[in-house]
């Protein structure tokens, strides 16, 4: 199966970059008792943000007991539309796949919340760590001896689009054969992980010199890093048509298929699944995300929030959501 990405978001998106730090409305008091266990699904890049949410979100709901699973994208939705999970809010380092993965049947609406960029992350300790810059890192990457890995394709956002950045960095350094030269049996093998976070050990310990990352988790995590161009580093709908050259394939929904996917700018989504067992705690905690405390949190932790943050159907969203949002035409 093939998958043709919409540009839904490109208009919006592009006006909203500008506003991405306007201070939206102040956090509102609590005004119900609520408690019980919220249930949150969401990509492994957003650990940290959303650690520090669940912290802040305690102080106003303290009987809330909130249960975090964290992983590649692609995988926590699975674990709701094939497993059976049961999620309150799937929270996803891809806003795409919750239309491509969840509808009809397990969601009807999206919100879009964040953005992010593509980076190298490293150590201290890294081979030629005093050499590497964005204009030689294609040719230090295939020195002797020098380890690197990305997140696995079939799982984790991130993972395919290290590829997309490969295929465009052979376009935009004019290097032909550069993405083959990279993208090799034995790196898929040998250093690839479920999800990118999973890859910071690898740094830490020595095993791996350079991993393929968000710019978010290297700032997290204290790493050093290398910035891509714009061009490539999937950030700026600037560069939406020349990032929607690059083609990944990866496993499709049904046994032995595949899906093809085209690049396109970062963009976090978020959805209240259809089957949430305590959406009235989803949506408080919906509430302040998109609130300002949410925002200045995902600012902090270097994603930048989606002010106003957008849906593709805002009659659709949970009342007290809709006015937290804009909805794409």
């Amino acid at each position: 199966m093939t998958r043709i990405r919409t540009k839904l978001f490109s208009s919006a998106i592009a006006l909203l970059v500008a506003l991405v730090l306007v201070p939206g409305c102040a956090q509102p008091a609590p005004t119900e008792p609520f408690e019980g266990t919220l249930a949150i699904y969401h990509a492994g890049s957003l650990a940290v943000p959303f650690e520090d949410m669940a912290t802040e979100f305690n102080k106003i709901y303290p009987n809330v007991n909130i249960e975090r699973d964290s992983g590649g994208s692609r995988t926590e939705i699975r674990k709701i539309t094939e497993l059976g999970k049961i999620a309150d809010i799937l929270a996803s380092a891809d806003y795409a796949l919750i239309p491509d993965m969840m509808y009809p049947e397990f969601a009807d609406w999206y919100i879009v919340f964040a953005h992010n960029k593509m980076v190298i992350a490293y150590t201290d300790t890294s081979k030629f760590a005093d050499e590497i810059n964005k204009d030689n890192w294609h040719e230090v990457l295939t020195r002797d001896g020098v380890v690197y890995g990305h997140s696995d394709p079939n799982q984790d956002p991130c993972g395919y689009r290290t590829l997309m950045v490969w295929q465009l960095a052979e376009d935009y350094y004019k290097k032909p054969g550069l993405y083959a030269g990279l993208d090799i049996d034995d790196i898929r093998k040998n250093v690839t992980r479920p999800k990118s976070v999973d890859l910071i050990a690898l740094l830490e310990s020595g095993d791996m010199d350079y991993a393929f990352e968000y710019l978010s988790v290297a700032k997290q995590h204290d790493l050093k890093f290398v910035e891509l161009p714009e061009e490539i580093d999937l950030s700026s709908v600037e560069f939406e048509d020349f990032y929607a050259t690059a083609e990944v394939e990866v496993t499709g929904e049904e046994p032995g298929t595949m899906t093809t996917l085209t690049g396109m700018p970062i963009v976090y989504g978020l959805t209240i699944p259809k089957n949430a067992s305590r959406p009235d705690l989803a949506t408080a905690f919906l509430e302040f995300l998109l609130g300002k405390d949410g925002q200045v949190i995902m600012e902090n932790n270097g994603q930048p929030p989606i002010v106003p943050a957008v849906t593709d159907d805002k009659s659709k969203l949970p009342s007290k959501l809709r006015d937290l949002c804009v909805e794409a035409k």
